[in-house]
């Protein structure tokens, strides 16, 4: 079962500030780096696939940016340089520190989550693909961040000394080809800035809240809420990648349309069918020519009724079943089982517990005190796929 402790080390990473030593114009934060970096890892990878056909391990990718995510949530905000320093001679024990801190949070999560954690820090060899994904990654989403402070205050010691390391170790990955296409500056790259926008993007915009989360930032967590989720299922490895894609995806045409607030969705009939609509277009307008042909079908799969329960068959195309039918008979990759019910669950409960955490934080807007109590209303007794949401619901009720 997902622990309450282990949520909130994903809520912490929204309060870790980024690059707080120099001069920012908007608030960096580590959830949304965290955020941004699998959406790149996502791109590598699947241009690994197509132009190299090479054979990516998407669960390890996937387990692999939430390890790395909260190894970066235990040892905080160090300073890259100092970080790096401390890893190279007390690696071993630094990574044994972090795994006793999270011993209880990540107890019992099925999928062997605790034992794969381990074998990722400790064996060289495990994941090793995928961890130079992950790596590439970071440097890049690292890098988009850079650029915004460089161009504000070029002239502070030492920038540029900063601005050669991260040139250098993306240079260094230069042997994956997503890394070459994305640093030409063209598609690719318009793709992963329009998702690294999603960041200026504030959620609850109508309210104040501590902490603050973005868009960007929201996704992440969701998406990491499916994954946990579809192991306590038991879900095959097809559905897992597709559950945490498409909640990683999830708000993705909200870059081209901004977060309409659910009140003003629900406040006129049939308002709702319009803004999807509009929102199709779009994405199929100015988002998906972003991409390689070969991938904008999968992207439409994640994005379109992001929050419908469907899978794929051959004679029939893509069937709208519900989650209970996917456990009963479609548990199986060749039918590309997506949740979009769980994911949809997910979605409500990532909003519940940053309303939970701000009124914890003694912000208690209108809003967030209402929205709190409709979704804790529909959820207490709420089973989606199999999975008990009630129960991670009372977790944060008297938060």
């Amino acid at each position: 079962m997902i622990r309450k402790g282990l949520i909130e080390r994903l809520f912490e990473a929204a309060s870790i500030l980024r690059w707080n030593d120099h001069v920012r114009p908007v608030e960096l934060t580590e959830l949304d780096k965290q955020s941004h970096k699998m959406v790149i890892a996502y791109v590598l990878a699947k241009f690994e696939e197509a132009d190299r056909e090479v054979s990516v391990d998407w669960i390890r990718l996937i387990e692999g940016g939430i390890f790395e995510f909260l190894h970066r949530v235990i040892l905080t905000d160090i300073k890259p340089p100092v970080f790096h320093r401390m890893m190279a001679t007390k690696g071993k024990e630094l990574n044994e520190w972090v795994l006793r801190q999270l011993d209880k949070d990540i107890q019992g999560i099925k999928g062997d989550f605790k034992e794969k954690f381990r074998r990722y820090l400790f064996d060289s060899d495990y994941a090793k693909f995928e961890k130079r994904i992950l790596k590439a990654a970071h440097y890049l989403a690292t890098n988009w961040e850079f650029k915004i402070i460089y161009n504000v205050c070029p002239f502070i010691y030492g920038i540029e000394k900063t601005k050669e390391e991260i040139e250098n170790q993306i240079e260094d990955h230069y042997d994956l080809i997503g890394v070459q296409k994305i640093t030409l500056g063209k598609k690719s790259h318009g793709f992963i800035d329009l998702c690294g926008q999603l960041r200026f993007q504030q959620r609850w915009a109508q309210s104040p809240r501590i902490p603050r989360t973005s868009v960007l930032g929201h996704m992440l967590i969701v998406a990491m809420f499916a994954y946990f989720c579809s192991m306590e299922i038991g879900a095959c490895p097809r559905r897992t990648y597709n559950n945490f894609f498409a909640a990683l995806f999830h708000d993705l045409p909200e870059v081209l349309t901004r977060d309409i607030v659910s009140p003003i969705k629900g406040s006129i009939e049939g308002l709702q069918e319009i803004i999807r609509e509009y929102e199709k277009i779009q994405v199929e307008e100015k988002l998906l020519p972003l991409l390689p042909a070969s991938w904008r079908e999968e992207i439409r799969y994640f994005t379109e009724n992001e929050f419908e329960t469907k899978v794929k068959k051959e004679e029939e195309g893509i069937l709208r079943v519900s989650s209970d039918e996917i456990n009963l008979r479609y548990n199986d990759d060749a039918f590309c089982p997506l949740d979009g019910e769980l994911i949809k669950s997910c979605d409500h409960l990532a909003a519940f517990i940053e309303a939970s955490l701000s009124i914890k934080h003694g912000v208690k807007a209108r809003p967030l005190v209402e929205g709190k109590e409709s979704l804790y209303g529909i959820y207490k007794t709420r089973v989606t796929a199999g999975f008990d949401f009630g129960q991670i619901f009372d977790y944060f009720i008297d938060t």
